[in-house]
């Protein structure tokens, strides 16, 4: 089981990320991708850059290249879950022994100084280890580089009970009027497929899970109309920590009792209370560069190549010249998949009606966020915004 002290530390990396990174357009993010190459980097750090480090991780560098370590291990030991890590460094870098000791075995390779070769091999190994979603490594290569840390992520979850394809047209907001390709279910479980949580910093939310069959749920999350992205997913991750009091769906009101939510009676030959759930098809993918915001990664000062910054990954002076990730996600009506790559180099520092029953109608029908999450320990794996969702068929007015 992964260690709860990292496992509180992702999420609120995951939520400091989503928070600044969500705009006006959809993205997608994975800390649980960025957080372990810290905590490596940070157990080799000194000075200052050991202080930033451990500021934005959330644990002290004397444990952090440990830490690091079991997280990779422990991503990699979820059903659903690959993780890999790659180092490669420059003939010349002497590399302390210690440090290496906390990689995965196996995983160093060499920068060989040619371009071409050195490129079309870290591609290659993105491409590899995320089965083809991500072909390239985020990472530039010049002749200065002399190591680069890598790691892969992928997540992957198929629906314990698959959805529905079917149009979806929503009648307000940005989406108005538009053709989406919608995707609807109904279940039974009013209390472990939905929860309202009506005070929040970023004001009510509406939760619906999604179980997958191993060991990992989708939440889909809803704030109020005009709520900024990122607010709403911050809170969003708070309330899956349990941090905020909801209402299971079982004890929603009529009404509109929630963001996206509305209770009801219907006709119905079965009285059992039931919802449905609506929500469009969607894939999103982004690029982020790092060190746009190194604050809250920690990575200021560590940029500063009048020096190095890093004694106990090598004797040699580093610093750091580069930190990306390329990241995608896709929900369907079969499951979820995600993929990450995230880099870090380092340069010279230098049915007919018989009787009412209970109806639960969600539906998402405007920009969304979404989080996935191992149901075991509640790590967030990838926090997302939706804004683009997928075409449906043309319709006819």
């Amino acid at each position: 089981m992964i260690d709860a002290t990292a496992v509180r530390a992702v999420n609120a990396m995951t939520a400091r990320w989503a928070r600044a990174a969500v705009a006006d357009e959809g993205t997608v993010l994975a800390a649980a991708g960025v957080w372990p190459l810290l905590a490596l980097l940070a157990g080799g750090a000194g000075g200052t850059v050991r202080q930033e480090l451990e500021g934005a991780l959330g644990v002290g560098a004397d444990t952090a290249t440990a830490l690091g370590g079991e997280v990779l291990g422990a991503l990699d030991g979820m059903a659903g879950v690959e993780a890999a890590t790659g180092l490669w460094t420059r003939r010349d870098l002497p590399i302390r022994p210690g440090w290496q000791a906390a990689l995965p075995p196996g995983v160093r390779a060499t920068l060989t100084g040619d371009g071409e070769r050195d490129r079309k091999e870290l591609d290659a190994w993105a491409s590899r280890r995320t089965r083809g979603a991500i072909t390239e490594m985020p990472v530039p290569l010049t002749p200065a580089t002399l190591l680069v840390l890598a790691g892969a992520l992928t997540v992957r979850t198929d629906w314990v009970q698959p959805f529905r394809p079917g149009p979806l047209v929503p009648r307000s907001g940005p989406w108005r009027d538009r053709s989406l390709a919608g995707l609807t279910r109904f279940t039974e479980d009013l209390d472990g497929a939905l929860r309202v949580v009506p005070d929040t910093p970023a004001g009510p939310l509406t939760l619906s899970g999604v179980a997958g069959g191993n060991g990992l749920d989708v939440r889909l999350v809803l704030g109020a109309e005009g709520v900024p992205g990122g607010e709403v997913l911050e809170a969003g991750i708070g309330a899956v920590a349990g941090r905020y009091e909801g209402r299971p769906g079982s004890a929603l009101p009529p009404g509109e009792a929630g963001p996206g939510v509305r209770v009801m009676e219907v006709p119905s030959r079965d009285p059992t209370p039931r919802m449905a759930l609506t929500t469009p098809r969607f894939t999103v993918q982004a690029r982020h560069d790092l060190l746009r915001r190194a604050g809250l990664f920690g990575l200021r000062t560590a940029q500063d190549a009048s020096r190095g910054h890093f004694p106990g990954i090598s004797p040699a002076a580093l610093a750091l010249s580069s930190g990306e990730q390329s990241i995608t996600a896709s929900f369907s009506a079969e499951g979820f998949w995600a993929a990450a790559v995230t880099a870090f180099s380092l340069a010279p520092g230098s049915v007919p009606p018989r009787r009412p029953a209970k109806l639960i109608s969600v539906r998402y029908e405007r920009p969304f966020g979404f989080l996935a999450v191992h149901r075991a320990s509640g790590l967030v794996l990838t926090a997302g915004w939706v804004t683009e969702p997928e075409a449906g068929p043309a319709t006819m007015w």
